[in-house]
């Protein structure tokens, strides 16, 4: 590869995350014409939304004024449906009360997602958070009790009541929620840096509090089924930016 060309690894899929470098001299760069984060060595990542476009677009502003472009084509994701037995409103036991508790637990999640830390967590290979059946698929659309809801944002995997889980990789804890929330129960989310962070639903237990830097296989919490949960089971969401991604996808081949 030149120097003077973009590389990037991964694959470019709705719900996928590449990690890229930029060409030589690159001083911003913009991705879809936001501008995109660069780290001091050149590297950058790209996150593709469930509902990412085909197509996108990549440029690189350098020093002297030019520009280098590169399209990028987007693969479409293979999503299912999937119908749960559980309430859509979760823990609440009314849609009043989920309507009155819901702004205030959706502003604390937009709140730990605005966090930017310097963590170099985004470089590791990711891990899993602990083994088990994976028992919900990124990008199905949920049907709960007859009642279409959203699709679902991130990969389950059932265990037993109690179980630990560990950190897929080194990040900044930004929320641990020992009050339950409604639908995500007790949250646990870690900001990996650049942009990238994930998400731990239904824990029974969270063993970190907020700020606290956090390692590549450490315990950080138990399983458990509290929020809209119909049994016990560690459902693991990650966003890059507004982008929601597929877990899965980090995962080496198993």
């Amino acid at each position: 590869m030149s120097p003077a060309e973009f590389w990037m690894s991964g694959t470019a899929v709705q719900g996928g995350l590449v990690i890229g470098r930029a060409p030589k001299g690159a001083r911003s760069l913009f991705f879809n014409d936001a501008a995109l984060e660069l780290s001091q060595d050149g590297y950058f990542l790209i996150g593709f939304d469930r509902d990412a476009a085909e197509q996108a677009r990549l440029v690189a502003m350098l020093a002297d004024g030019s520009k280098i472009e590169r399209n990028i084509a987007v693969a479409p994701g293979n999503w299912r449906i999937e119908n749960v037995a559980a309430d859509i409103t979760g823990g609440a036991k009314s849609s009043a009360e989920f309507q009155a508790r819901r702004s205030a637990e959706l502003a604390q999640i937009a709140a730990a997602r605005a966090v930017r830390s310097d963590s170099a967590g985004w470089r590791q290979t990711f891990i899993r958070p602990l083994s088990g059946r994976i028992s919900g698929l990124f990008g199905a659309q949920r049907i709960y009790n007859g009642t279409p809801g959203s699709y679902h944002n991130g990969m389950d995997i059932a265990a037993p009541r109690g179980q630990d889980f560990v950190a897929p990789a080194d990040g900044v804890v930004t929320l641990a929620a020992n009050d339950a929330f409604t639908l995500e129960g007790h949250l646990l989310m870690i900001d990996h840096g650049m942009g990238l962070n994930s998400a731990f639903l239904h824990a029974s237990e969270l063993l970190v509090k907020a700020g606290d830097h956090v390692r590549q296989g450490q315990v950080i919490g138990r399983v458990g089924a509290t929020g809209r949960a119909t049994g016990p089971h560690l459902h693991w969401g990650m966003k890059w930016n507004s982008a929601r991604i597929d877990p899965k996808l980090l995962l080496p081949s198993e």
